[in-house]
């Protein structure tokens, strides 16, 4: 991709790292006007939502579907459980492990919630051409699946 300047000059195309970030944060803020006042942020709802697709899944397998990294993902189910909106409970399998499951706070909190994220991605891929946001949403998929953590550590980087 080429960009005139006004002056006619061919300026570098923009960072892929800059506009990823950028995009994830106007997504960020499109979600917190949309929720409003629940306090709850784009990474709590994304783990509240893991969380009622598993059975007590465990922080783990939380870190593995959601692609939050571990500390991080520690610190929001701390934050969701000191909110009520999750129990932490040790496995029976391995006593240092936790495994957590939505509270009856958590979810009403998770479908009030829903909602804000349904109008959340309309309103994004609503910046799109209709036959454009398949495509991107394809692409974001790929940039994901190539790129997961695992895959990037699994990969030599010629150094």
């Amino acid at each position: 991709m080429t960009i005139k300047t006004t002056q006619g000059a061919v300026a570098k195309p923009p960072s892929a790292l800059h506009l990823l970030h950028r995009a994830g944060q106007c997504a960020d803020e499109l979600f917190a006007i949309q929720v409003g006042q629940s306090d709850l942020t784009p990474r709590q709802y994304v783990v509240l939502k893991a969380v009622a697709g598993s059975d007590e899944p465990s922080q783990t397998a939380l870190v593995e579907k959601t692609g939050i990294d571990r500390s991080t993902l520690a610190d929001i189910v701390r934050r969701l459980v000191s909110k009520g909106l999750l129990q932490r409970k040790r496995t029976r399998r391995d006593a240092r492990m936790y495994a957590v499951r939505l509270t009856d706070k958590g979810t009403t909190a998770l479908k009030a919630a829903d909602p804000a994220a349904r109008v959340t991605d309309e309103r994004l891929l609503a910046a799109l051409p209709a036959p454009q946001r398949e495509v991107f949403l394809d692409a974001l998929k790929r940039v994901i699946d190539q790129l997961s953590v695992a895959n990037i550590q699994a990969r030599p980087t010629g150094r």
